[in-house]
């Protein structure tokens, strides 16, 4: 199963607060007042990072185990889902085109379906999803 949980590192900064880096999504660099301001923060830059991956065509760097000291951190759950839609569709090699016409809708509803700044329906990804032959799971974890 594909999951899309990074691990991040807080690093004190000088002002107060903390910088948070990580190693496998080198451009997600931002802060928080404190450590959990600094992970909310954390996954909130991550969905913006999550949008370049997708709007550049680049593949998701696969994540690390998380070491010692570092928090496991994922973007919101609809920006997941619609990574999951975006790497099931790399591995189908399977373009807007061709899945807007698998779904009898208009190619720019798939563009919508892969823009984490786009609000999408999750039934509708999932249908995406299970047309490239896969299924889409939402789980639960202590935090």
């Amino acid at each position: 199963m594909e999951r899309f949980e990074y691990a991040v590192t807080l690093a004190p900064a000088d002002e107060g607060g903390f910088v948070v880096t990580c190693r496998d999504l080198p451009q997600l660099v931002t802060q928080g007042e404190d450590r959990a301001d600094a992970l909310a923060e954390a996954a909130d830059a991550m969905d913006e990072v999550f949008a370049a991956y997708m709007q550049g065509k680049c593949s998701f760097p696969p994540p690390s185990e998380v070491r010692h000291g570092e928090y496991r951190v994922s973007p919101p759950a609809e920006t997941m889902a619609k990574a999951a839609l975006y790497v099931a569709m790399k591995e189908a090699q399977v373009t807007n085109v061709q899945l807007a016409k698998q779904l009898g809708v208009d190619e720019k509803e798939v563009r919508r379906l892969l823009d984490p700044h786009y609000a999408s329906k999750l039934p509708r990804i999932a249908q995406a999803v299970a047309l490239l032959g896969k299924r889409l799971v939402i789980g639960l974890e202590a935090a």
